[in-house]
């Protein structure tokens, strides 16, 4: 059973289990043209290789951070639309803003419902005085709404591993 960390008006983020629903949809999100372009290959492609990244990311993450990726559900249908959440990453000392959705729920308020309750969370509950967000700097959509939740532009970054170029956002108390 998925717990709800977080809620909003018509939205439910939960810890992922792992559960074949959910690595059904990982599998499905992880290989979106835009998840490829914007966010990068996870390797992803097949159901086993799915669970395995969620129990070995944002599940791990949970158990080791406190925090992770969780998984964005329509609290009226309960169709699972997206991820979004704070990312604890090795080579940055602040957690990290994330977030996709599938296409078909793109353009409907979901992306700053659920990281305006995220920040919030980050700040309020976890006590994080500082809050990142990496972005592709081609992404124009996040950037804009990285803007609008009160991130400023700091520096341009490679990404490890890979050396992808990645602007980074930050967001202070």
């Amino acid at each position: 059973m998925s717990t709800t960390v977080l809620e909003t008006e018509r939205l439910r983020l939960q810890r992922f289990t792992a559960d074949p629903e959910e690595s059904e949809f990982a599998l499905r999100l992880l290989n979106e043209p835009s998840y490829l372009e914007n966010i990068g290959d996870k390797g992803v492609r097949t159901l086993e290789q799915a669970a395995r990244y969620l129990r070995e990311g944002p599940i791990q993450s949970y158990e080791l951070h406190g925090h992770g990726l969780y998984l964005v559900v329509l609290k009226e249908s309960r169709q699972l639309v997206g991820i979004c959440g704070l990312l604890k990453r090795d080579q940055f000392k602040d957690a990290d803003l994330g977030y996709a959705f599938l296409p078909e729920f793109w353009s409907r308020g979901f992306a700053f419902e659920c990281a305006s309750a995220v920040r919030d969370y980050g700040q309020r509950t976890l006590e994080m005085s500082r809050i990142i967000a990496l972005v592709n700097p081609t992404n124009a959509p996040s950037i804009k709404l990285l803007k609008k939740l009160g991130f400023s532009f700091t520096e341009t970054v490679k990404m490890e591993p890979g050396g992808a170029v990645a602007d980074v956002y930050e967001l202070s108390a």
